[in-house]
């Protein structure tokens, strides 16, 4: 079975890479440019795992965040939060935010796919 991720991000190159890397892993990519083009797409389709930029015009990544963790679908849907921004207090207001993992910009794109990997649920 094939993994559907939602990737949210602001910056274009950024969602070209990320759709890259992991296209070329196998796993079906669909992204969306900003929180509330994000939201948008949540709401219209589901996803095993999202990926999700913390600082975007319009909507944060905090905001888009609580959002879909108010959406039954993405309860429990992981979120992995990718930010330059990598404080002790972004961090932990991103994990109260109902993000899964916070990971800090730059990623490796090894540990990108590590991440990704243990985040979703296993034996899928």
């Amino acid at each position: 079975m094939t993994h559907r991720i939602l990737a949210i991000d602001d910056d274009e190159l950024v969602l070209l890479s990320i759709e890259e890397l992991l296209s070329t892993e196998g796993f079906a990519v669909t992204t969306a440019p900003g929180g509330k083009a994000g939201l948008e797409v949540a709401a219209r389709e589901t996803f095993e795992l999202v990926l999700l930029d913390l600082v975007m015009p319009g909507l944060s990544g905090f905001e888009v965040c609580k959002a879909l963790r108010a959406m039954p679908a993405f309860r429990d849907v992981p979120i992995v939060m990718l930010t330059a921004k990598a404080a002790a207090a972004d961090r932990a207001q991103g994990l109260a935010a109902g993000a899964t993992v916070f990971l800090p910009k730059p990623i490796h794109p090894e540990k990108l796919l590590e991440t990704i990997r243990a985040a979703l649920p296993p034996g899928r």
